[in-house]
């Protein structure tokens, strides 16, 4: 029996419009109301989940999220960190040079907003900031503090150009760090034990929630941590071949009520 429900965002619970279907609502409040709890997992910061959390009553109560690629775990409804694992300024230090190096756009989400260097500033940057409603902070590095911590440190490009970059990096400068490409034009470094997975299996151990008791649904490389965890993976129809492989089941797309289709299919009780 499904016990808990981990739900990417991006792709997966939000159609192609960035928006929650009526469907898709429906069937998440329904499995809220059968006890089963919910927990949007993303690599957006807080500030890119709150709206969602309100469209799906999860702002009140005892609930949680998962943000930034799981380098924290949050209240819902008030947005309290629970779990968190960040990076220092020497690691932003050492990104934002190697992403020079590489020619390629970079910026750092820490304490909401979202940091970069880049005055060229990328259009996936401004992208991301408004998707995730996160405030952009155009800075020197000598405006930056050395106490500074960062969720999450991200290289940004057209996809073309940020794979061929991903490709140049040398392995051992990416040794002792967690990574995952999150989208076509997103690479993500993280803390070591920061991603999806790892939150998830805290939280579901403080909740009492076993493995095979969960069902994670999702379409990117970053939710494979999850789905290596949990008893029911459940791939989108919009998914990577990566992400499709490890899954249980494979729903319908992000643009066909998929998140519905797996709820009403895999955990809802007849």
């Amino acid at each position: 029996m499904i016990k808990l429900i981990a739900i990417d965002m991006d792709g997966t619970l939000l159609d192609p419009s960035h928006e929650i279907t009526p469907r898709v609502r429906a069937s998440v409040i329904a499995a809220r109301e059968q006890g089963i709890r919910i927990v949007l997992a993303t690599g957006r910061p807080y500030s890119g989940v709150k709206p969602y959390l309100h469209q799906l009553g999860l702002d009140q109560g005892e609930h949680f999220c998962i943000t930034s690629n799981g380098s924290v775990v949050q209240q819902a409804a008030t947005g309290e960190i629970w779990v968190e694992s960040t990076l220092g300024q020497d690691e932003f230090l050492t990104f934002e040079a190697m992403a020079r190096e590489l020619g390629v756009h970079f910026h750092a989400i820490s304490q909401g907003d979202m940091i970069t260097t880049n005055r060229d500033i990328s259009p996936h940057t401004v992208k991301d900031a408004y998707l995730t409603h996160t405030p952009l902070r155009i800075r020197d590095l000598d405006q930056l503090s050395s106490d500074m911590r960062y969720q999450k440190l991200m290289f940004v490009d057209e996809p073309a150009v940020l794979d061929a970059a991903i490709a140049r990096i040398p392995s051992a400068a990416l040794d002792g760090y967690n990574y995952v490409k999150s989208a076509d034009d997103y690479f993500e470094i993280l803390n070591p034990e920061a991603g999806k997975g790892p939150a998830l299996r805290l939280l579901a151990e403080r909740l009492g929630v076993a493995p095979a008791e969960i069902m994670a649904i999702g379409d990117h490389e970053n939710d494979l941590s999850m789905f290596r965890y949990v008893g029911t993976p459940v791939a989108m129809g919009n998914a990577i071949d990566a992400v499709k492989k490890v899954a249980r089941h494979v729903t319908r797309s992000n643009a066909h009520d998929g998140v519905a289709h797996a709820i009403e299919s895999y955990a809802l009780k007849a």
